[in-house]
């Protein structure tokens, strides 16, 4: 699996008392006072564990590939190298085929080598559906179910998706063994310290149960897009993956996935996609054998607290700011703009701007949602239709990569400005289409370098006014500091005409 999480034992400290605080001990009871009562965990999951057993599978994945001739017993040589016919004709003799056969008599037949890779799932439907993840089964052309009692059945792949490291497979059940299902729970309702069991196939040792408790919730670790991990400290391992979170009732609320470990092995710190994301994806699966996730077509940029205060949003830094309108998209019909602080997304609040691409993923394709803006300080509903998000479709976080400085001059928030000149546009390959200010030198030592302002990036409004001229930065700053504002808003936009938001302190 990507490396999954271990529960660390709970041992309880045993502390010698004197006979003071015995008496004290004594003492309190004594008086009626409680003593506090220590967290204490299920005296034991057998039953839960035995209830759920026959639904937890092994998954055996082998992929077999054509090897090259004469490959077996000599090294491994990139094609073209000068010495490969060489080797391939010395290790063809010696040891190709028993050593004694002459080049020439015969063709070498097509040499296969085959890979494998173990790991867990779950049945969720006793028709003969299999959830899995996506990097256990990879691109398997023999895979395996193998059920608690050994009984192996060979499984088709329904569908896959590697964006939540997911996948459905189908095995068809015997009469003599018929299959037994497990249910979904609802991963919203987990808080941090319930108790949750893992069950596997750790290092291919077959089914292990273990127990802990959900550490944290909406784990971003930066594995994809979609990133909402549960984070357990139930012991989980390589082989682990794909395996089910139960709750105590019985229910699946997250699919193991990931660790994070240096060793490989557990050290209590393990991931699970929440079952509240899996499960769109699993329906879709099942029914389309793709994904088929919603589109909005903007890019975002995240919301900090001097972003918030120079557009005026109250409550402080939340939602998803708008850096671009894709031209094509949803978004653009829709009325949405640049600068638009997105702060609920179909009834959903949207709390940073990791939040949106994942809402707005699991929102079926061409539903009609409200989305709720701030626009200068002032909130307003704009209605929707969604599109249809294509896998060559670029990620939907604003692009905050910049251009490398250049030797460059001091004006305004430590920048110095100029119009855009032809002679400007050539030095910086700045695009015709980008309209604005010029940045020609950056103060090192100012906010504005710290925010990785660079020379030949373009200023294009300041406090979400549009600027043309060095005379016009300069007068939107000084109006902003009588308005008392904190700090300013700059739209900034790179040499190809990608933009972003910068905010910039006005002490």
């Amino acid at each position: 699996m990507h490396p999954v999480a271990s529960a660390p034992a709970h041992p309880f400290a045993r502390f010698r008392r004197s006979a003071r605080t015995v008496a004290a001990a004594i003492l309190i009871a004594s008086s009626s006072v409680a003593m506090p009562a220590y967290a204490k965990g299920p005296e034991s999951l057998a039953d839960l564990a035995e209830k759920v057993d026959d639904a937890v599978v092994n998954i055996s994945a082998s992929t077999t590939v054509e090897a090259r001739p004469g490959n077996r017993a000599g090294p491994q040589l990139p094609p073209g190298t000068p010495f490969e016919d060489l080797f391939e004709e010395f290790f063809n003799k010696r040891g190709g085929r028993g050593g004694n056969e002459q080049r020439g008599e015969s063709e070498n037949p097509r040499q296969q080598r085959k890979s494998s890779s173990l790991g867990s799932g779950f049945i969720i439907d006793a028709s003969g559906i299999v959830v899995t993840n996506n990097h256990v089964i990879g691109d398997a052309n023999d895979i395996q179910v193998i059920l608690h009692d050994g009984t192996k059945l060979k499984a088709e792949i329904i569908g896959k998706d590697s964006k939540i490291d997911l996948a459905v497979l189908r095995v068809k059940p015997t009469v003599e063994r018929p299959l037994k299902a497990v249910p979904f729970g609802d991963s919203d309702k987990m808080r941090a310290g319930d108790w949750v069991i893992a069950i596997g196939n750790p290092f291919g040792l077959g089914g292990s149960v273990s127990a802990g408790i959900v550490s944290a919730r909406g784990r971003n670790i930066e594995s994809g897009p979609y990133d909402n991990y549960l984070q357990t400290d139930a012991a989980i391992n390589k082989g682990n993956s794909g395996g089910p979170l139960f709750n105590m009732d019985g229910e699946v609320i997250g699919i193991n996935t990931a660790i994070l470990s240096p060793t490989g092995g557990s050290v209590g710190i393990g991931f699970a996609v929440p079952s509240s994301s899996a499960k769109p994806v699993i329906d879709q699966l099942r029914e389309f054998g793709e994904v088929r996730r919603g589109w909005l077509g903007v890019r975002i940029q995240n919301v900090d607290d001097a972003t918030a205060e120079a557009l005026g949003l109250k409550g402080g830094a939340k939602g998803a700011l708008v850096a671009g309108v894709d031209e094509k998209g949803p978004a653009k019909t829709s009325g949405l703009e640049v600068g638009d602080v997105i702060v609920k997304f179909n009834g959903t609040p949207v709390k940073a701007s990791s939040d949106l691409p994942r809402i707005v993923a699991s929102t079926p394709v061409g539903q009609k949602v409200d989305v709720v803006v701030v626009r200068k300080g002032e909130e307003s509903t704009k209605s929707v239709t969604l599109g249809r998000l294509e896998d060559s479709d670029k990620p939907q976080l604003a692009n905050l990569r910049q251009p490398e400085p250049e030797n460059a001059t001091r004006q305004a928030l430590g920048l110095n400005l100029s119009g855009l000149t032809d002679e400007l546009r050539r030095k910086y390959s700045i695009k015709d289409g980008v309209k604005g200010v010029v940045v020609t030198r950056v103060d090192p030592n100012s906010t504005a370098a710290d925010k990785r302002i660079q020379p030949g990036e373009v200023i294009v409004e300041v406090g979400q006014e549009a600027v043309n001229t060095p005379a016009d930065v300069t007068k939107r700053v000084e109006a902003l500091r009588k308005d008392a504002r904190k700090s300013v808003l700059l739209l900034v936009a790179s040499a190809t005409g990608d933009v972003r938001f910068v905010a910039i302190g006005l002490d």
